[in-house]
C-alpha cells in the first residue's frame, strides 16, 4: 500500500508536467486535469507529511512538531497503562467479567482429559512463546517486590513456633534426631585424631611419657560413641528427653514470648535486606520459567506421566464430579484474583509502561505503524484523490464565475 500510494503520487506528477508541457493550452479539458493534477499532487504531499510526521521527521529533517510519537513515548506509555487500569484491572471489573467463568470446570476437564500431542504441543508453543514475550526485567522486579512485601508482613516467628510444636507432638522430629545422632558418630570418628592432637598438647610431658595423654584420649571417645549409640537406640534417653523439652520451650517461646518474636523478626528483616536474598528473590520467576517452559516443551506430556499424572487425572475427574467443590474452588480463584488485582493492579500495569518505556523510538514507530497498518496509506490515497476533486471543483467554480 506504500507503494500504491507513493505510485499514485508520482503519477499526479507526472500528469501535472504533462498537462503544462505537452497539452494544448486552448482547450478547456486541459484546464480541469491540470487543476485536477496540481490539487491531486498538493494533497498527497500534504497528507504524506501528515503521515510520516507522526512517526518520524520526514525527509530526515528536524522540522518542528514532527516525529510526534517517538518524542511522546514516555506520554504514550502512561496513558496506556492508565487506559489498562481504569478499563481492565479494576477490581469491579474483574470481578463481573470472572462471575460467568467455570474456572474450575475448564481445569478439571483439561486435567481428566490429557491434551493430544498435536494440540498439546501447540499448546506447549504458543505458552513457551508468551512466556518468552513477557518482559523478564519487569516481571522480575514484581515477583521480588511482591515476595518481598508478603515477607515481611509474615509473622514467622508464630508460624514456626506452631510448626515445630506439631512436629514434636506428632513425633516428626524422631527421625531427624536419629539421623542427627549418626551423623555425630560418623563426625566422631572421622576426627578422632583432632581430639587425641587435643589431649596430647594439653598433657604435661611426663604424662604422656606414662600414656596417660592416651588413656584420656580413649576414655572421652569411648564415652562420646557410648553416648551417641545409647541415644540412638534409646528413644527414652535421658539427653534425648531434654532435648526434646528445650525444643518445646523454643516452640513456646517462639509463639508466645514478645522478645523472642521482635528478635527472629529483626532477623528476618536483615535477611531480606540482604542483597544477595535480593538477587535471589529476583531471578525466582526466571527458575519458574524455565521450569515452566521445560514442562511445556512436550505439550504437558511430562506433566500426565507416571502417578503424577494418575493423580492429576482422578483429582480432574473427581473435581468434574463435585458441583460444590467446583463452585467453592471457583470462588476461592475469584477472590484472589480480584484481591491481586485490588493489591498489584497498578504494579501490572506499570509493566506495561516501562515496557514501552524502555523501548527505542525506531521500535515504537515500526509497531505503532505496523499496528495501524494500510489505512495509514489509504490516507495517502484519498488524500491524493479527494484534493484531485476538491481542484475539479474550485476549477469549475472559477470557469462558471
Amino acid at each position: 500500500m506504500r507503494l500504491v500510494a507513493t505510485g499514485l503520487l508520482v503519477a499526479m506528477a507526472a500528469v501535472f508536467i504533462l498537462s503544462h508541457a505537452a497539452l494544448p493550452r486552448d482547450q478547456m479539458w486541459v484546464g480541469f486535469v491540470e487543476a485536477f493534477a496540481e490539487a491531486a499532487l498538493v494533497g498527497g504531499l500534504a497528507d504524506w507529511f501528515a503521515v510520516v510526521a507522526l512517526f518520524r521527521h520526514p525527509l530526515h529533517l528536524p522540522i518542528p512538531h514532527t516525529a510526534i510519537i517517538p518524542k511522546k513515548k514516555d506520554r504514550l506509555a502512561e496513558a496506556m497503562a492508565t487506559f489498562l487500569q481504569q478499563n481492565f484491572l479494576t477490581p469491579q471489573i474483574v470481578a463481573r467479567r470472572l462471575a460467568g467463568v467455570d474456572i474450575a470446570g475448564a481445569v478439571a476437564s483439561w486435567m481428566s482429559s490429557p491434551p493430544r500431542a498435536a494440540r498439546g504441543r501447540g499448546f506447549g508453543r504458543l505458552a513457551g512463546q508468551l512466556l518468552d514475550a513477557a518482559d523478564n526485567d519487569a516481571i522480575s522486579d514484581l515477583v521480588r517486590s511482591g515476595l518481598n512485601s508478603n515477607l515481611r508482613r509474615l509473622e514467622v516467628a508464630p508460624l514456626a513456633g506452631r510448626i515445630l510444636d506439631r512436629s514434636l507432638d506428632e513425633d516428626r522430629l524422631q527421625p531427624i534426631f536419629d539421623r542427627a545422632v549418626i551423623w555425630g558418630a560418623r563426625i566422631l570418628d572421622e576426627n578422632e585424631y583432632l581430639i587425641r592432637g587435643l589431649v596430647q598438647e594439653r598433657t604435661q610431658w611426663v604424662l604422656r611419657l606414662a600414656g596417660i595423654d592416651d588413656r584420656v584420649a580413649n576414655a572421652i571417645i569411648d564415652g562420646l560413641r557410648r553416648l551417641l549409640n545409647d541415644m540412638a537406640y534409646d528413644p527414652e534417653h535421658p539427653l534425648r528427653i531434654k532435648i526434646m523439652i528445650a525444643l518445646k520451650d523454643v516452640a513456646f517461646d517462639l509463639q508466645y514470648l514478645p522478645e523472642t518474636r521482635d528478635r527472629v523478626e529483626s532477623w528476618k528483616n536483615d535477611m531480606l535486606d540482604n542483597p544477595e536474598l535480593g538477587r535471589f528473590l529476583g531471578g525466582v520467576w526466571g527458575n519458574l520459567k524455565e521450569a515452566m517452559k521445560a514442562a511445556l516443551s512436550d505439550g504437558g506430556a511430562e506433566a500426565f506421566s507416571g502417578k503424577v499424572g494418575e493423580g492429576l487425572r482422578t483429582f480432574g475427574e473427581t473435581l468434574q464430579e463435585d458441583d460444590e467443590l467446583r463452585r467453592s474452588i471457583n470462588r476461592y480463584v475469584r477472590r484472589a484474583v480480584v484481591g491481586m488485582v485490588a493489591d498489584y493492579g497498578e504494579e501490572i500495569v506499570s509493566v506495561v509502561s516501562d515496557t514501552v518505556k524502555r523501548w527505542d523510538t525506531a521500535t515504537v514507530s515500526d509497531r505503532l505503524e505496523r499496528a495501524v497498518g494500510r489505512d495509514l496509506q489509504f490516507i495517502r490515497v484519498n488524500g491524493t484523490l479527494v484534493g484531485g476533486l476538491v481542484g475539479v471543483c474550485l476549477h469549475s467554480l472559477i470557469v462558471i464565475l
